[in-house]
């Protein structure tokens, strides 16, 4: 089953590592430093989930891509990576999001449905 990939999603997650696989003999980890949300304006198309995931990785500073990680409890996902600032002895790095949510079900009966009486 796939993570929810969410702001609230990770901000349950907060100083938590996560797993990234480098290359198919090296993995790393990351810290979840901080989850920042993004409100919407009043000019913007309404129903978007806009935040950043901000990572601390100690060490050598990894090239922008996209990175397969896991998490102990988020399970495994892949998260496109950019090296934003030098931090405590390694570098900081950001995951943006910005998608539609998922539209919420909607609770009416269908229309022009058949009706069995019991």
């Amino acid at each position: 089953m796939p993570p929810s990939l969410t702001e609230k999603e990770f901000s349950q997650h907060l100083n938590t590592k996560f797993r990234v696989r480098v290359d198919a003999a090296r993995q790393v980890e990351l810290e979840l430093v901080e989850v920042k949300g993004y409100p919407g304006k009043p000019d913007e198309q309404g129903g978007m989930e806009r935040f950043s995931a901000f990572f601390h990785c100690p060490g050598e500073r990894l090239p922008q891509r996209a990175y397969s990680l896991e998490h102990e409890r988020m399970g495994a996902f892949d998260l496109f990576l950019v090296p934003i600032a030098r931090a405590e002895g390694g570098f900081r790095y950001e995951a943006v999001f910005n998608y539609f949510k998922p539209a919420a079900p909607d609770p009416s009966p269908p229309v022009g449905g058949r009706h069995s009486m019991c």
